[in-house]
């Protein structure tokens, strides 16, 4: 790496649909799972960075919620953090949010998308002498995603966009290293003046095949842990996997209040959290100042502020201030309600 920080582009401006009704009172890193933020446990994976300290990051946001909601929550969280946001305000895809960026691009740079989560260790950076790295994973239908295409020599040939088939299955997880980002901001400018789009968006894997095709040479790195944040069902399978890994470090128990609860294992419990006469687990995330009564809560994520009395809940997933009332009757509910909502059986 050069004597130039590292940047950390996280492109986060997508209006995230397929996170409904929670998006529409929050950006879509915001939401919760296994105790903390999708941003969190992001940023969480960059502990390993080398000369982490000096790192930049640039959060590319959305506008209304994701200007006013992702700075106040960096400058809570992560007071120290080096951080700069950048507002696109037309989702015309990943390669137009990193133009957007340009004033802050020098040198080398990683580019994360704000939905994926997966375990690598960074510190290989500090000797890459590549000119970039995708982040790959087999996966056993590759169909529905990306894919990079290796050369006889082990190179990056091209990437492909659902494949056809399933002989390539080295998925792209959303994850890159450039050694230099003015190479591929110079991708970035060439693929937008030769409109190079898939329905109305500039990917990012067609800049980085331009890259290839003026000589850069892109390796892949192969992980076995990634992590989906980006539908309601795949944060519930991403709150389990998640719970099953902290396991009791994750664990509040001793703290919260309750009489008369039960514990099944793994879950998380926030320790300002009030249950009373309850069930929780296995898999339940229990968010700060939640109240729990007469109530069964199994595989589910419950945000912060909730009330539920008189229910029993299972692969269901409720926003802040949200209330769920029950008829007492041991009826098992899978429910998805957003901020404030209130649901009265």
């Amino acid at each position: 790496m050069t004597n130039e920080s590292l940047k950390i582009v996280i492109p986060m401006a997508g209006w995230g649909t397929r996170m409904r009704p929670h998006t529409w009172s929050k950006p879509k890193p915001l939401i919760s799972v296994a105790g903390k933020t999708s941003l969190e446990h992001l940023l969480d994976m960059f502990k390993s960075l080398p000369d982490r300290e000096n790192t930049e990051y640039i959060f590319i946001v959305g506008p209304y919620l994701g200007e006013i909601q992702i700075p106040a929550f960096i400058k809570e969280h992560y007071p120290n953090l080096k951080a700069h946001y950048v507002v696109q305000r037309e989702m015309k895809g990943q390669s137009h949010a990193l133009a957007l960026a340009r004033e802050y691009l020098r040198g080398p740079m990683i580019v994360c998308f704000s939905d994926t989560l997966m375990e690598t260790d960074f510190s290989f950076l500090a000797q890459e002498e590549s000119d970039g790295v995708a982040w790959v994973m087999p996966v056993d239908d590759p169909r529905r995603f990306g894919v990079a295409e290796l050369g006889a020599d082990g190179w990056v040939k091209r990437f492909i966009e659902k494949p056809q088939s399933k002989d390539n299955n080295l998925v792209v997880v959303g994850c890159y290293y450039f050694k230099n980002a003015e190479k591929l901001l110079a991708a970035v400018d060439d693929q937008m003046n030769r409109g190079v789009m898939l329905k109305n968006e500039y990917f990012l894997t067609d800049a980085v095949s331009i890259m290839i095709e003026s000589g850069a040479k892109i390796r892949t790195n192969k992980i076995s842990t990634w992590l989906d944040t980006g539908t309601i069902e795949a944060t519930l399978d991403t709150n389990k996997i998640l719970l099953k890994k902290i396991g009791k470090q994750s664990k509040q128990v001793d703290r919260y209040t309750g009489t008369q609860v039960k514990v099944i294992e793994p879950s998380f419990i926030h320790p300002t959290a009030e249950i009373i006469n309850s069930t929780i687990g296995p898999f339940a995330s229990i968010g700060a100042n939640c109240k729990i009564e007469n109530s069964q809560v199994a595989e589910s994520i419950l945000e912060a502020d909730c009330e539920i009395k008189d229910a029993a809940l299972t692969r269901s997933f409720i926003g802040r201030q949200a209330t769920v009332k029950g008829r007492g009757d041991g009826q098992v509910m899978q429910l998805n309600l957003g901020d404030t909502c209130s649901l009265v059986l």
